[in-house]
């Protein structure tokens, strides 16, 4: 989860959110009061500040043919939750007659179609889909192994390392509100001046079809069901 807004001071909070890591993050919990004041004017700030969910999983691109450099690489992505549910509707067909698919499965996984369009001003991924199941580099195992030499280890991505404290979240969401900040906030600022980390970078691939090792593209400002991602960590403790 993340937050990416810009606030009446002309500066902006885009920040990661503690709940990533099951804790009390300082704007959600600004959120949960704005909301429940019950005035349209709080909540319409909700809106506009509200956390964003992200997916992040290794891609294997299989064709790019505007940039073939990337060919056989894998790279750590980001996608949002339509493509999330493409995926679990493949692994968890909801009609009969339809056959569970483990895109991932380097034997019987699908490659995934990446298909971009502009929708009214926005990115739209809604025709991208998976092909019919296929083993991968028609299971040469110099190649698969190669393939998996090439993954990144997806937690570091929530590595509390990586993310800000409370109190450093809170001095920085007053900055960005300013003197728009409601008092609840401003008690809970540490003014002690304590020096933020950067945080730490994370590869983007090229918007690409790619391989059941993953399928992906970035959706921001999708939500959903904070349960989602350990229905992926379940998926890698499997074996």
């Amino acid at each position: 989860w993340d937050h990416g807004f810009k606030g009446p001071t002309a500066k902006w909070y885009i920040e990661k959110s503690l709940t990533s890591l099951g804790q009390q993050d300082p704007l959600g919990e600004l959120n949960s009061k704005l909301w429940n004041s019950g005035n349209e004017e709080d909540r319409e700030q909700v809106r506009k500040q509200k956390r964003r969910l992200h997916y992040v999983t290794n891609i294997l691109v299989v064709s790019d043919p505007s940039a073939p450099e990337n060919e056989g690489k894998v790279f750590m992505y980001q996608f949002g939750k339509k493509i999330f549910d493409k995926i679990q509707d493949l692994m968890q067909p909801q009609f009969p007659g339809e056959t569970p698919v483990d895109p991932f499965d380097l034997w019987g996984g699908a490659d995934f179609q990446l298909k971009i369009r502009n929708v009214e001003g926005y990115r739209n991924y809604d025709r991208s889909e998976f092909k019919a199941p296929s083993g991968l580099f028609d299971g040469d195992e110099v190649q698969l192994q190669a393939t998996l030499n090439q993954l990144h280890d997806i937690n570091t991505y929530v590595d509390p390392a990586t993310f800000k404290s409370f109190d450093q979240l809170s001095t920085k969401l007053f900055e960005v509100l300013g003197a728009t900040a409601p008092a609840t906030v401003k008690a809970e600022i540490a003014m002690d001046n304590v020096a933020e980390p950067a945080p730490a970078p994370v590869a983007s691939a090229p918007e690409v079809k790619v391989s059941a090792a993953a399928a992906t593209a970035e959706e921001a400002g999708d939500d959903g069901d904070e349960d989602a991602f350990s229905y992926f960590q379940k998926l890698a403790n499997a074996d």
